[in-house]
């Protein structure tokens, strides 16, 4: 935990951006009964029944120091999928020398993903690109893209 809150303090480097990743899964449903038409000094009246439409996951990322935002949209959450979106974050930031990354300690989250999906020489090179700062076990609030997500969450996906 210390060492994200340190990392979190230190002064903007464009050359050593910060930034939090995560995903969020999303459940994409439809209304199976249309809703009441709205009336005049009423509070709009739903249904609770809903169709399954499947499932997609959010990729995201967060640049907290500058308020830049990344995300893709995915239909699953595997290394491949983190290797893609790792490859596009590397692309955003052409300039940098290490891109320092926070993300949770989920399997997925890791180097050897790349080495999974990118011939080696690839693998390696796009690794060099990160530093890499683990949130600790049940501690993923650290993370601040967590805060967008619950943002999102709260303001649009209700």
């Amino acid at each position: 935990m210390e060492r994200i809150l340190w990392l979190y303090a230190l002064p903007y480097d464009r050359y050593y951006p910060i930034v939090c990743f995560d995903e969020r899964p999303c459940f994409l449903v439809g209304e199976e009964i249309d809703p009441l038409p709205l009336q005049s000094s009423r509070v709009r009246k739903e249904h609770y029944a809903y169709e399954k439409n499947g499932s997609c996951v959010l990729l995201a990322a967060i640049e907290p120091l500058m308020g830049k935002r990344m995300a893709q949209v995915y239909q699953q959450r595997t290394k491949k999928e983190y290797t893609l979106f790792c490859q596009a974050l590397a692309a955003a930031y052409p300039k940098a020398k290490k891109i320092r990354l926070v993300p949770d300690n989920l399997n997925t989250h890791k180097a050897s993903a790349f080495y999974e999906n990118l011939p080696a020489a690839e693998a390696f090179a796009l690794a060099q690109r990160f530093e890499f700062h683990y949130t600790p076990k049940s501690a993923s609030w650290l993370n601040m893209i967590e805060i967008e997500f619950s943002a999102v969450s709260r303001q649009c996906l209700d």
